[in-house]
C-alpha cells in the first residue's frame, strides 16, 4: 500500500537521498585524499595514495561522485556497497558486535543503502536517466 502523496514523488526522493548520500560519502573521500574537513591522515593531513586507505579515499571520492551525478549507478553503488561492508568487519566488528558499540553504524547505513541504489536504479535527476532516454528516441526514431 502507498501512500498517494508521497507515491508519486518516490522517483524525485530517491534521486534526492541518492544525490545527498553520495555527498555525504563523497567528505570522508576528501579527508583522505586531500587532507581537508579534519584530514584523516597522520596530524590531520592526508593518507598514502597507494594504501588500503587511499584506495578506499579513491573509492568514496570518485564512486561517490559518480553515484552523485547518477552515472553508472547500479555498479558503482554495488562496489560502494561490498567497500562499506568490508570496512565494517575489518575495522568495526572487531571492536564488538553491534555496530552502536563498534562505532559501525555509517559504515552499515551507507553499505545497505548503496545495496538499495544498486538493485533499485538512481531514480530521478541521473546521468544514466538521461542516457537511457537518449538511447530510447534514438532507437525509436530508427538511428
Amino acid at each position: 500500500m502507498e501512500l498517494g502523496f508521497m507515491s508519486r514523488f518516490r522517483d524525485e526522493i530517491q534521486g534526492l537521498l541518492r544525490i545527498v548520500v553520495a555527498l555525504l560519502f563523497m567528505q570522508h573521500g576528501a579527508q583522505k585524499l586531500f587532507g581537508v574537513l579534519g584530514g584523516a591522515g597522520p596530524g590531520g593531513g592526508s593518507v598514502e595514495l597507494f594504501s588500503q586507505m587511499g584506495l578506499a579515499g579513491v573509492l568514496e571520492f570518485f564512486g561517490g561522485a559518480l553515484l552523485a551525478l547518477g552515472l553508472f549507478t547500479a555498479p558503482v553503488a554495488f562496489i560502494l556497497a561490498g567497500q562499506m561492508a568490508v570496512a565494517y568487519f575489518m575495522a568495526h566488528a572487531p571492536q564488538g558486535f553491534w555496530p552502536i558499540q563498534n562505532r559501525g553504524e555509517l559504515a552499515a547505513l551507507f553499505s545497505f543503502v548503496f545495496l538499495f541504489f544498486a538493485a533499485a536504479g538512481p531514480g530521478r535527476f541521473s546521468l544514466d536517466g538521461l542516457l537511457l532516454r537518449r538511447t530510447r528516441r534514438g532507437t525509436a526514431d530508427g538511428s
